[in-house]
């Protein structure tokens, strides 16, 4: 059985923790359950035990499951409709999907490089310019993120260089000390110098629980294992 949820709470006895659990438990501490926009719902067994939590912020889906009923979750999902559902895999022939690896670490060891500056409130516009996001609206992401900021279940962070950004991150989510990296990239040009590690590093260092990604296949594992990243399991993007 699947329920909408209408306390914050309910939530509280869902113990499982991994990357989609504290996307969901972020993005409900950052809205609530006022928005229309932003809905959660929790999957129950003949029990009462909760095997799966959901959140739908506007058309996206992200699903945490533990022992879940996925054939469910799926009928579920494609009765109310959605632009993307993320999650570690539903019945196979639900729908088209990317897919990539999920790593996670809990490593705290500080970088430094000369005459840099970490900053860990960089002004808005000059991150998304930077970022350089693909035909992104800047008004709504400013809009989301900025909130997720003022209810600190996120956080933005560049190094720079003679007050130009050369590098910068996201977290996304974080909830209960865990958080959620994305957004990690560096300038062309200095690139291979440094930078990278240093603002990953400086970022791990932050958060004092474990910090989790989301790469794609054949890319970036390198980079990452050497600041202690391991693989966790796979995500997979259903459209």
């Amino acid at each position: 059985m699947i329920k909408k949820i209408e306390n914050p709470n309910e939530f509280d006895i869902y113990t499982k923790t991994d990357l989609y659990s504290v996307r969901i438990k972020a993005l409900l501490s950052a809205y609530g359950t006022g928005y229309d926009f932003a809905v959660f719902y929790k999957q129950l067994n003949m029990n009462g035990e909760i095997t799966a939590i959901l959140s739908k912020l506007d058309g996206d889906f992200t699903i945490s499951m533990n022992k879940a009923d996925k054939s469910e979750l799926a009928e579920f999902i494609g009765v109310i409709g959605y632009s993307s559902c993320l999650c570690d895999g539903l019945i196979d022939n639900f729908s088209r999907y990317d897919e990539g690896i999920i790593m996670v670490s809990d490593r705290k060891t500080e970088y430094n490089l000369p005459y840099t500056e970490i900053d860990e409130y960089p002004k808005l516009m000059d991150l998304f310019n930077f970022q350089d996001y693909d035909k992104a609206d800047f008004e709504a992401w400013y809009v989301d993120i900025s909130h997720r900021i003022r209810h600190n279940t996120a956080k933005a962070y560049s190094v720079n260089v003679n007050n130009e950004i050369v590098s910068s991150g996201i977290f996304s989510s974080i909830h209960n000390n865990d958080a959620i990296l994305t957004s990690v990239n560096t300038a062309p040009e200095f690139r291979r110098m440094g930078y990278g590690s240093l603002l990953v590093s400086h970022m791990m260092c932050d958060i004092s629980g474990r910090v989790f990604l989301m790469r794609e296949k054949n890319k970036n594992e390198h980079f990452y294992s050497r600041l202690g990243f391991i693989n966790t399991g796979k995500w997979r993007l259903y459209k």
